[in-house]
């Protein structure tokens, strides 16, 4: 089997587009709410640590549902392909209606347990902000069921389209909740969901077309399939238990800096924020990723499978390294667009500046090459090396070098590194075999 350059680019360019504007959404709510102050914020910054857990867990199970269906447009088999697509709509959003369920009961014992004691202008922020990201939960996740059946498809223009109109969306909320209405927190919150809102009804209409590869007929007749699901969720818990081990990592870091004050707490998210714009064309490689590798797998070509893999890891290296070079000297000058003291926009740049350095070599290797392993069906080992090195690296030393060796916020992001390095050459190590490719999904 074989992919044309054409067809790559035609893939990868609309998602690396699509990763820009989902990373401008948490950009445009930072930098509008930054004009109420710092503590709104943090206490955006908090809740997205836990967002972000969540919206991993979504990610996974879509990601799982693309495996199914990528393998089976490999294999010709259209109609398993479509049921496949009905049963990726039907587990996600069950679970992402159960999870916001739970964030709405338990809102204020879950900002408690997670953070502890932090600052009550935070609290206040943080107990808004999550209420609103609860209840976009199931509408995000069928968001991201639909822009993953379309990139199984080959086609990233459709979601791509869809990200461009959500994020208009989510600025001119922005705009007219912050600076007209005065809603601070809640407008940002408000913008957010109402554009995912749409999201989730723009995908599911398009995805009604009986032209398209893949497309859901009677949706609203549920009948599930568990075998299908079964496959799907054979790929989706252990990539969503990974992810969901790597974001849990995160939250309970992002409680060690919440005790560092609010300019650590401010620091850190500009810094996440710019770090995240700086690797979303390996993101979007790795999605890709996921459609070329799956369909050569369901094709039989294993060969071309592991070419292609590593010459989209190549790709997805040049160009984080390309925005890392650019990062490293020109942050001091995206402070600008913050209303930041100068004591934390100072701390964003020295973190910003240790993530690039290190992105240029291990970070594609660490969280882009293992797509090509789950698209294959190889599941467990991602699983489990991202489990250790989350607990031991990114863990356990951000509080021996925060605490211990006292070096603060700067502790956590050098362990951040330290994790990186233990992914990337375990990884590395896996692709070179020939175990991953032996594995079945469908």
């Amino acid at each position: 089997m074989r992919f044309t350059k054409k067809e790559l680019v035609q893939l990868i360019v609309p998602l690396v587009i699509e990763q820009f504007l989902g990373v401008a959404i948490g950009m445009a709510d930072t930098i509008m709410v930054s004009s109420v102050g710092e503590a709104a914020v943090s206490g955006i910054s908090l809740v997205d640590s836990v967002n972000i857990l969540l919206i991993q867990i979504f990610g996974a199970l879509a990601t799982g549902g693309a495996v199914v269906c990528s393998q089976y447009i490999g294999r010709q088999d259209r109609p398993m392909a479509c049921q496949a697509a009905k049963q990726l709509y039907y587990s996600v959003f069950a679970v992402a209606a159960a999870i916001g369920a739970l964030c709405l009961l338990f809102r204020d014992g879950l900002l408690h347990l997670i953070f502890g004691a932090i600052e009550p202008d935070v609290l206040r922020a943080a107990q808004v902000y999550i209420v609103y990201s609860a209840v976009s939960y199931p509408f995000l996740g069928i968001y991201n069921s639909g822009a993953a059946l379309f990139r199984s498809m080959g086609n990233s223009k459709v979601s791509l389209y869809a990200s461009t109109l959500m994020n208009i969306m989510n600025i001119a909320g922005n705009a007219l909740f912050i600076f007209v209405f005065h809603m601070g927190v809640a407008g940002a919150a408000l913008a957010t969901l109402l554009s995912r809102m749409f999201g989730a009804v723009m995908m599911t209409v398009l995805l009604h077309n009986e032209h398209l590869e893949i497309y859901l007929h009677d949706l609203w007749h549920i009948k599930l399939n568990w075998p299908i699901i079964r496959s799907i969720l054979g790929i989706g818990i252990p990539s969503g238990l990974e992810n969901g081990m790597f974001q849990i990592g995160k939250v309970l870091v992002s409680s060690l800096i919440a005790t560092f004050g609010t300019a650590a707490i401010a620091a850190n998210a500009v810094a996440s924020n710019f770090s995240s714009l700086q690797v979303m064309p390996g993101s979007a490689i790795g999605l890709a990723m996921i459609t070329v590798v799956g369909q050569c797998m369901g094709a039989g070509d294993k060969k071309a499978a592991k070419s292609y893999a590593g010459k989209l890891l190549l790709l997805a290296m040049g160009c984080v390294g390309f925005l890392s070079i650019l990062v490293f000297f020109f942050c001091p000058y995206l402070m600008a667009f913050y209303n930041l003291t100068g004591e934390t926009a100072a701390l964003a740049v020295d973190l910003l500046r240790i993530h690039s350095v290190n992105a240029i070599f291990t970070w594609s290797i660490s969280f882009c090459l293992p797509n090509a392993l789950r698209a294959a069906g190889d599941v467990r080992f991602p699983m489990l090396v991202s489990a250790f090195s989350m607990w031991l690296c990114r863990i356990a030393c951000s509080y021996f070098f925060a605490n211990t060796l006292q070096l603060g916020v700067y502790g956590v992001w050098y362990a951040m590194v330290t994790d990186w390095v233990f992914r990337a050459a375990f990884f590395l190590w896996r692709y070179c075999g020939k175990t991953w490719l032996n594995k079945k999904v469908i």
